[in-house]
Formats: structure tokens, sequence, C-alpha cells
């Protein structure tokens, strides 16, 4: 007869783990997964908004200031440092892994400078958010992303927070990167992150292509 079969420890922390890391298992991702399609239903409703508006009201193309452009480059920066950030945490490469958090915030909080002075630029040419239906769609569709960058901040200052002060000795570097509640979280993290970057490249390049038509 054969003898039945022991769970080891390692079993219970593999199983412990898949948990943290499936999107069928774990509520974080379920959630993050319906944020992420609100957002992405929110901003493509408010892009077909866009496009009637401009058809029925012949609102003549509405040209993007070159820091859109500038800003596309600066959060593709951020979006292969929060690429960084999870590659370092799985080598438990600790100085990387802080270095990459703060070059992510840096350039995040670049970006929002940034994008203050594209919109300074869209008044210095006299377009403000009540000239027309197509300026006002701008305004609200760049201050939508706007706000969602801000939103992540608070998060990326808070994993860099704990990774100064808690990863000081060996064996609290050692827990930290073992833990796979913070794994699954940076690794939430980092999918909203690419989908903020990846939003807004889809905003540059739509707002372009309905600048020539």
């Amino acid at each position: 007869m054969d003898k039945p079969h022991k769970s080891r420890p390692e079993d219970a922390q593999e199983s412990h783990y898949n948990e943290y890391a499936s999107f069928v298992f774990h509520p974080h991702n379920v959630l993050l997964f319906l944020v992420l399609l609100g957002i992405s239903a929110l901003f493509l409703s408010l892009s077909a908004a866009f496009v009637y508006t401009r058809i029925q009201s012949a609102l003549p193309p509405l040209k993007l200031p070159a820091l859109f452009l500038i800003n596309t480059l600066i959060l593709l920066g951020s979006s292969w440092t929060v690429h960084w950030a999870g590659s370092s945490y799985r080598k438990d490469h600790t100085g990387h892994y802080q270095t990459a958090l703060l070059a992510t915030m840096g350039l995040s909080l670049l970006f929002l400078a940034a994008q203050t002075l594209a919109w300074k630029a869209l008044f210095e040419q006299n377009i403000f958010l009540s000239t027309d239906n197509s300026a006002g769609y701008l305004y609200v569709i760049s201050g939508l992303h706007f706000l969602h960058v801000i939103a992540g901040l608070p998060f990326l200052a808070a994993f860099y927070y704990k990774a100064r002060n808690h990863m000081k000795e060996p064996v609290s570097v050692l827990v930290y990167f073992s833990d796979p509640e913070k794994r699954l979280k940076l690794r939430l993290l980092s999918i909203y992150w690419h989908f903020l970057d990846g939003l807004w490249v889809y905003l540059v390049i739509f707002f372009s292509v309905m600048a020539i038509l």
C-alpha cells in the first residue's frame, strides 16, 4: 500500500506564492484589473466623444505642443526604471532596487512639471479650456492622466521609504525580499505604471493623428 503523501514546507510556500502571483485567486489582482478596465473605458469614451464633437461642430485641428512628445520620452523612461526596480527586487539587489524607485519618482515629478509647462504653452497660444470643445477635451483628458500619475506617487514613495528604512541589515533585507505580499504589490504597481505610460502614448498618438485630419 502506498504511503500517504506528506506535505512539505516547500509545497506550502510554493502554494502560498502561487496564490499571490495568480490573477485568478488573489483579490488584489482582480481589483487592479477592474480599475484598469474602468480607466480604459473612461479614456476610450472621452476619445470617442472628442471625435464625435469635432466632426459635428466642424472644429479646426488642435496641434500639440512639443512638450507632449518630450513627456512621452520621460514616461517611457519611468516605465524602464519601474521594470528595473522589479528586476532588482527579484535579484535581491538592494542598492539598485532603491535607486530604481527613486529614479521612477524623479521622472514622474519631472513629467508633472513638464506637463504643467505644456499647458502653459497652450495658454500662450490663447488656447484655453473654454476656447472650444476640442481644447476642452484635450485639457480634461490630459488632466485626468495627470491625476492618475499623482495617484501612483504615494505608492512609489511608500515602497522607497520601506526599502530605505527596513533594508539596513542582512536579516531585514532577506525578510524584505522574501515577502510574497511585497512582491505582489510591486508587481501590481509595475503593471499600473506601465499601463499609464501606454495610455499616454495612445493619447499623444490619438491627438497627433486628429491634428492632421
